[in-house]
């Protein structure tokens, strides 16, 4: 397949609304993922169901999945197929909604489940970064992806000069987090 440069009329103004929304969004998200603990105690389900055992699994692999996906993207735009690039993009996102659907819903379900190997001098440091450029990059990602929506390009590039590598950074912590802590899922 050619690459194809591509010329994109912005799909949308901007809009002072979206925005806002998107960081309501951000503070929901925050809030729902911060309550977790005490919304599993009200809850109180003391047999989750089968099926969530297989959550952290999936999460990992959707968050693997989501880092190749943005490896791709990023080849796609050095090559000026900004259509793939767009398609890979929107991909990652839905990825992510997946991903945050499912982490949720273990969550609720399910206790915490702690770390019990030798190598928590290594485990705790990725566990930490992954949590805090999880929560600090949000925002950017959708910011970044919402001016590329509305064609405003330069914004776009400069959200995405360190909202990437951060991206990034949170989709492969992940899974090696749930590596860490595979053998104790269920346990």
């Amino acid at each position: 397949m050619a690459n194809r440069k591509v010329e994109l009329e912005p799909l949308l103004k901007d809009s002072k609304a979206i925005r806002v929304s998107i960081w309501v969004f951000t503070v929901v998200v925050f809030g729902l993922v911060l309550c977790l603990p005490t919304l599993r105690e009200l809850l109180a389900i003391e047999h989750p169901p089968v099926f969530t055992k297989a959550l952290p699994g999936l999460n990992a692999s959707i968050n693997s999945i989501c880092f190749l996906v943005l490896i791709t993207s990023f080849v796609m735009i050095k090559k000026k197929n900004v259509i793939a690039h767009m398609r890979l993009n929107t991909f990652a996102m839905i990825l992510s909604v997946v991903f945050l659907l499912s982490y949720v819903l273990y969550h609720l379900t399910n206790p915490d489940t702690p770390y019990e190997g030798e190598y928590g001098f290594i485990y705790y440091p990725i566990l930490l970064t992954h949590i805090i450029t999880s929560a600090v990059s949000l925002p950017f990602i959708l910011f970044a992806y919402y001016r590329a929506f509305i064609g405003d390009f330069v914004k776009h590039r400069k959200i995405v000069k360190w909202a990437y590598p951060v991206w990034l950074y949170v989709a492969i912590t992940g899974p090696t987090v749930y590596l860490f802590l595979s053998s104790y899922y269920g346990a």
